[in-house]
């Protein structure tokens, strides 16, 4: 069994890209571009760069210092605790940013099989405005494959926790889609629908999962 979880606004209700605008000022503008995507009005991948342009210049401290605020949402690392206890693969396919997964999972004291995510490329101690990584134009069905097949999986036994327009992908693939908080244009596509990782526990015990 297999759970691929979104990472910002499923497993975290932090938005990476605007904690990092709140270091240049430029949140207001990262917010309303992300909604935008979330809601399906403009392709992820060109809001993804769009926000990370606002970026440039950033000095890398800064950008650490974002990430380090990055948390998971109360009971987030309970529930993974728990998957991972019941011998459940668990992996996080984002578009957000590694380096803030990692700090929230490291805070939290929880680890997971695999963290898919993007990157924001340094030059000279600043951010260059680029960014990096496969799920850029790639897509949430692709990766969820993927960790499929590296971890001995059956694609019928995955899980997808998500909330917005780019999980859509993993959603409409996997065994069970559970849309955490879905944005309207979402929501079709999930079997179940969740907003508090609580009830996203009594769901995945419900089936047989924990």
């Amino acid at each position: 069994m297999l759970v691929a979880f979104d990472f910002d606004g499923t497993l975290s209700d932090s938005e990476m890209t605007v904690l990092l605008g709140n270091q240049n000022g430029t949140a207001a503008d990262m917010e309303s571009i992300t909604e935008r995507a979330m809601n399906d009005e403009i392709e992820y991948a060109e809001s993804l760069r769009q926000r990370c342009a606002l970026l440039a210049d950033l000095p890398d401290e800064q950008a650490q210092a974002a990430f380090d605020q990055v948390e998971l949402r109360p009971g987030a690392a309970d529930v993974i605790a728990a998957l991972r206890d019941a011998g459940v693969h668990v992996v996080i396919l984002t578009g957000g940013f590694e380096r803030g997964v990692q700090a929230a999972l490291d805070r939290e004291g929880v680890a997971v099989d695999a963290i898919v995510a993007n990157r924001l490329p340094v030059a000279d101690g600043r951010l260059t405005g680029d960014v990096e990584g496969p799920l850029i134009e790639g897509t949430k069905d692709d990766a969820m494959e993927v960790a499929t097949a590296i971890l001995g999986e059956d694609r019928t036994a995955t899980v997808a926790v998500g909330d917005g327009a780019n999980d859509l992908p993993m959603l409409e693939v996997a065994g069970l889609a559970i849309g955490f908080e879905p944005k309207p244009a979402v929501e079709p596509s999930c079997d179940e629908v969740v907003s508090t990782m609580a009830e996203l526990r009594e769901l995945l015990e419900s089936e047989g999962i924990l």
